[in-house]
């Protein structure tokens, strides 16, 4: 007779677990800073509030290189290059910039600075890419990285007719009421002809109002929500939304698992979470599938061992874990209490170093729905660009913010005199088209981006120096 699991034993082991690999995460951290950041994002989609978030300036907030926003990531050079560019002194900003360069080949906070410093006082097109830096810096840096990329690839040539790139870094702590704040300061800077950003679907979502009424386009490389699509004429984004990884979930679970009935584990307080569950729900009805069973993480009484107890008596086959950042730790136990025994299908944010690290055996032949996975793409000009400008491979986020910073690249390229109307007009457009990093960029009327997601599922390996590796399926 097979031994029963004890839900209570199983939950302090997860709890050592956690504690022991947490200390093993920071040094590997320590030895191997470009590992985590280059080759996985952490997670996405959730509104991480920094509590000290509203004590920072709003004009510390903004930066074209005259101050330093992501702190954990300098070197003596890039301070002087900072001090220069606050007093104009754009030799000696390049100067230092390209020493810190050499040094951290990977940061490219100091790239977009460096590619500023050289326009000077020259006349230039201005963006802005509005990121966490204070609550995600792997994250901050995989959005920074594929608009640095554009940015420098675009400025190394004739520019946009003849004129420069100049990007502005704004943080908004992935915080909608910051978000606002710095959506407003951004409208409030006539220069500003376009936006990268935000991050979370909550973020963008309340940023989207400012934006559309004061007619400056944002293009989010991150946010997923339905809640998206048509929002505004001023709205669009890179990454496709949570209905196509929905759906790729769903028909993977019936036609290739040959399963039908799911359990759905979601975060009620995060609108892309509850986004995501809702896709999935409907496409797999819609598929003859159906969802059993559905556990709110955040209900006080959330309790993985339960949980799961009662998705298997109800006939679950899979588990769907519509996670977002928030709530990994609690997927994480339900990997620890499934321990194999049921598929797992999961959305973008389970794309995470954690679940590699924590997950071990666990997260065998996990499937998980993302926008671009590099592996996918070995021979494009991204890709080659990407390996050779950051000495490392680039997630999906680096991956869809370059196609943003792409869309607005050519948006600019619209008119021999570029306006935030005729950006807008541009990507509006029924025949707008763009070079992405490896598929053409094109937006549906709602301002979705018209592209299948990527599914991969986890195998063994060690790219990520965990021992467990996400690659494409077929």
């Amino acid at each position: 007779m097979a031994k029963k699991d004890n839900p209570v034993v199983l939950i302090i082991t997860l709890v050592i677990t956690l504690i022991i690999l947490g200390g093993g995460f920071v040094l590997i951290r320590g030895f191997y800073p470009q590992l985590l950041p280059s080759v996985i994002p952490s997670g996405r989609n959730d509104t991480e509030t920094n509590p000290n978030s509203s004590s920072i300036p709003l004009n510390d907030r903004l930066s074209n290189g005259d101050k330093l926003l992501i702190l954990s990531n300098s070197t003596p050079e890039k301070q002087r290059a900072i001090t220069a560019l606050a007093q104009n002194n754009y030799p000696e900003a390049i100067a230092n910039l390209e020493i810190s360069l050499k040094k951290t080949p990977n940061d490219p906070e100091a790239l977009i600075y460096l590619n500023n410093a050289k326009i000077g006082e020259n006349q230039s097109y201005v963006i802005a890419v509005a990121v966490p830096t204070n609550t995600d810096v792997d994250g901050t840096q995989e959005i920074l990285r594929g608009v640095a990329q554009a940015q420098n690839k675009i400025n190394q040539t004739n520019g946009i007719k003849g004129i420069k790139l100049k990007v502005l870094i704004a943080n908004d702590d992935n915080d909608p009421q910051v978000g606002k704040e710095v959506a407003q300061a951004l409208v409030d800077v006539p220069e500003v002809l376009g936006v990268v950003g935000h991050w979370a679907s909550d973020v963008t979502l309340a940023t989207g109002e400012i934006y559309e009424k004061e007619k400056l386009v944002a293009i989010s490389p991150i946010s997923t929500s339905v809640q998206l699509s048509g929002f505004g004429d001023y709205i669009f984004r890179t990454v496709p939304s949570d209905r196509f990884a929905g759906s790729a979930l769903s028909r993977y679970q019936v036609q290739q698992l040959k399963k039908q009935k799911t359990a759905v584990f979601y975060n009620s307080q995060s609108n892309y979470s509850k986004s995501l569950k809702d896709e999935f729900t409907t496409a797999l009805y819609g598929d003859g599938g159906a969802v059993v069973a559905e556990f709110d993480f955040m209900d006080n009484n959330f309790n993985a061992a339960n949980a799961f107890k009662e998705a298997t008596n109800k006939g679950a086959q899979v588990v769907m874990l519509a996670t977002n950042t928030a709530t990994l730790d609690q997927a994480l136990q339900v990997i620890q209490v499934n321990d194999g025994k049921l598929a797992l299908l999961a959305g973008d944010d389970a794309y995470a170093p954690k679940i590699l690290q924590i997950g071990g055996r666990g997260t065998l032949d996990m499937v998980v729905a993302i926008p671009w996975h590099i592996l996918a793409h070995p021979q494009d000009s991204f890709t080659q660009e990407s390996r050779k400008l950051w000495q490392g491979d680039v997630s999906w986020r680096s991956a869809m913010a370059y196609d943003a910073t792409e869309a607005l690249i050519s948006a600019l390229n619209f008119s021999p005199n570029p306006t935030r109307e005729t950006v807008q007009q541009a990507l509006a457009n029924s025949n707008f088209t763009a070079i992405g990093a490896g598929n053409e960029i094109t937006f549906l009327p709602s301002g979705d981006r018209n592209q299948a997601v990527q599914l991969v599922k986890i195998v063994e390996g060690n790219r990520s120096g965990f021992g467990f590796d996400f690659v494409p399926i077929p």
